[in-house]
Parts: C-alpha cells; structure tokens; sequence
C-alpha cells in the first residue's frame, strides 16, 4: 500500500510528459522541403497554441472546389519575437501563404511566411531541422528558436 502511491505519482508525471512529447514533430518527417506551395484564401480557424501555432485556410483550387488548408506555424513565443500578436489572424481574413507542403500530399504546410489582409509580411518560426532561407525575404530568420 505504501508503495501504491508514489507509484501512482509516477505513473501520472510519465502520461503528462509522454503527451507533450508526442505532440511535437520533426519537420523532416512530416514536410517536403523542395515541395514549395503558393495559396491564397480566407482564414477559417486560429489555434495560438504550443508548441505550434496552427491555422486554417478556405482556398479554391483550378477546379473551383474548396480545400481546408491546415497551416503550422512556429510556437507562440518565436512568434511574438517576429512581430506576429494572438488577433494578427481573424476568422474571415483574406491571406496570402508561402510554404511546404505536408509530405503525404494532404492539403497541410508548414508556413514559412503569411501576407495578412493589410499587406504586412510576417515570418514564422521553424523547427530547428527545417532548411532555411528558402523564399525570398526570409532572410532575416535567425536560429534562435
């Protein structure tokens, strides 16, 4: 019985961790970095959340049928360091998003920049493993995340 509890502590200390561990991810594994995307559409969903921020794009393809685009970009905190605030994105915003396409085809990208509604440029984050310097103007990106 004495054992029962620190056990259970254990026990409890080892899920929390092993769910914050699986919710990151190589870049690697999940993105294409010579598959290079271009899309242009309204903001639908904003998740300022750790370890990444996420948010989603209504866009129309050549076909005029509409994709859900899920977009990821850096944590919050890399963020608020490259200018980027909690209401930079709004539900019904038109952007503008360059990145990499998820490896699987599915309509995914790791955005590397966003041109808002107003015409401002803002840069994400990457992961540490993600080749950098891949659009132009990312030329300010540092290795500090």
């Amino acid at each position: 019985m004495r054992l029962a509890l620190p056990i259970a502590a254990v026990l409890a200390v080892a899920s929390v961790c092993g769910s914050a561990a699986q919710a990151h991810h190589s870049f690697a594994a999940e993105f294409d970095a010579n598959e290079r995307v271009e899309v242009t559409g309204m903001v639908t969903k904003v998740e300022w959340r750790n370890p990444h921020t996420y948010f989603y794009v209504d866009v129309e393809d050549e076909s005029g049928e509409i994709h859900n685009w899920g977009m990821e970009l850096g944590s919050p905190n890399g963020l608020a360091r490259r200018g980027w605030r909690p209401d930079s994105l709004q539900v019904g915003d038109i952007v503008s998003v360059e990145g990499l396409r998820a490896r699987d085809g599915s309509y995914k990208s790791n955005a590397r920049s966003v041109v808002l509604s107003t015409g401002e440029r803002l840069f994400s984050t990457e992961s540490a493993d993600a080749p950098r310097s891949r659009f132009e103007g990312d030329e300010d990106e540092d290795a500090s995340d």
